[in-house]
């Protein structure tokens, strides 16, 4: 079996929902020949990655797929890249704003993801899920998030991915209804490892 860890974020910028973790904690225990470790995250700049470090450091999973909210958006997006910028335009839960800061100074200006995004993205839409690739993951929490994790596993076997999904329809439009965010998930994980 292939040992995933998962995670969604707690409620931010003043909502009391999250749909990034309200799907991921609905997925199942094991998909095919994965077995899902699901983890709500904090929405705090460098505590969200340190979270996810501390648990794969128990875990060793093969793969770290993070899942985030992208209000605006009307389909589910996997993110390509992972930028070396904090820039935020709403305060995290601790009422940090950093501006223009490296999160690795230093450090490469990008990394790509290691998961199979096109994979993903196209298992995703053969659901019957809006699905399209991203190429920009923003500047908040879920870029620190997957720059941090990609930079921490480059040169290991471990994956790194990270999917935005859009609102629910309780916090505004576009939307997606919840079990279609689950079903879109289901299939990108599905997708992680070729059958």
């Amino acid at each position: 079996m292939k040992r995933l860890l998962i995670t969604g974020f707690e409620p931010f910028g003043g909502e009391s929902i999250n749909p990034s973790w309200e799907a991921v904690r609905l997925l199942p225990d094991t998909i095919g020949e994965i077995t899902l470790h699901k983890l709500q995250i904090p929405t705090l700049f460098g505590s969200a990655a340190q979270t996810v470090i501390d648990a794969a450091r128990e875990l060793g999973p093969d793969a770290i797929l993070c899942v985030g909210q992208a209000g605006g958006r009307s389909a589910v997006t996997p993110e390509y890249v992972g930028i070396n910028l904090r820039h935020a335009r709403i305060a995290d839960n601790a009422g940090r704003q950093p501006q223009d800061e490296a999160i690795v100074p230093g450090g490469p200006a990008a990394y790509f993801a290691t998961v199979p995004v096109r994979r993903m993205t196209d298992a995703v839409e053969a659901a019957g899920v809006p699905c399209t690739c991203s190429y920009s993951a923003g500047t908040f929490v879920c870029n620190e998030l997957l720059y941090s994790l990609l930079h921490r596993f480059r040169d290991t076997d471990t994956m790194v991915g990270f999917i935005h999904v859009p609102y629910l329809p309780r916090q505004g439009s576009p939307s997606l209804l919840l079990d279609e965010m689950v079903r879109a998930l289901s299939a990108a994980v599905s997708a992680l490892w070729e059958a």
